[in-house]
């Protein structure tokens, strides 16, 4: 009853905040489009609950030619480094108060997430997942989860993957309010120090993965 109570808040929660943050959105949008251009939306083939593929939204927060900067920056590709020279203004705004991802209510209205679950991993990474790794796959990703309010991208895989398999073995409504309010609290945080994930590099050099805007 409760996994059923938390799917219809998620849905009816989302709706809600689309329509009261449209004017915010929008702002960015233009922001965003005064600034570099389109592609305003930028759009990547996640992974969701047992292993469903979507289509993930979020404001687009790294220059065009990001692919062709990735490489001499980091051997992670699904990574970024400290002070991203990828990053553009808008979008070190965006990713420090964490509002490139309200796109992402959308795919909450669609089902396709949840308002607080593991972070989705692009399809490249879910691909290389252990039987362990993919036991997280067991619930909807969510805009913000239990990693993302304890250490983020100061963090790597390892680690990442044992937060989301403890929320996913300890969760409650009470857990998903307890990192909601975590979340909002972060807003504005200081700039991270991202971590260079080696099990990323490992696995990317095993299948050739190419740099992707995370």
């Amino acid at each position: 009853m409760s996994r059923l109570f938390k799917r219809i808040g998620d849905r009816i929660a989302a709706t809600l905040l689309l329509v009261l943050l449209s004017p915010l959105l929008a702002a960015i949008a233009l922001w965003i489009l005064v600034d570099g251009g389109r592609p305003v939306l930028l759009e990547q083939e996640r992974v969701g609950k047992n292993g469903r593929r979507f289509r993930m939204v979020k404001f687009r927060t790294m220059v065009q030619n990001a692919l062709e900067l990735a490489r001499g920056l980091t051997d992670d590709p699904y990574g970024v480094v400290e002070n991203d020279p990828r990053i553009t203004r808008p979008g070190r705004f965006l990713r420090r108060t964490s509002l490139d991802e309200l796109p992402q209510l959308w795919n909450v209205v669609l089902g396709q997430m949840s308002l607080v679950g593991p972070r989705p991993d692009l399809a490249e990474q879910a691909a290389n997942y252990t039987e362990r790794d993919r036991r997280r796959l067991a619930v909807e990703p969510g805009i913000t989860g239990w990693s993302q309010v304890n250490g983020r991208e100061e963090i790597g895989w390892p680690e990442r993957i044992e937060q989301d398999l403890w929320y996913i073995e300890h969760w409650s409504l009470g857990l998903d309010l307890r990192i909601l309010v975590r979340t909002f609290m972060q807003l504005g945080r200081a700039d991270e120090r991202p971590v260079e994930d080696t099990m990323n590099i490992e696995r990317a050099r095993r299948t050739g993965a190419e740099p992707n805007e995370r």
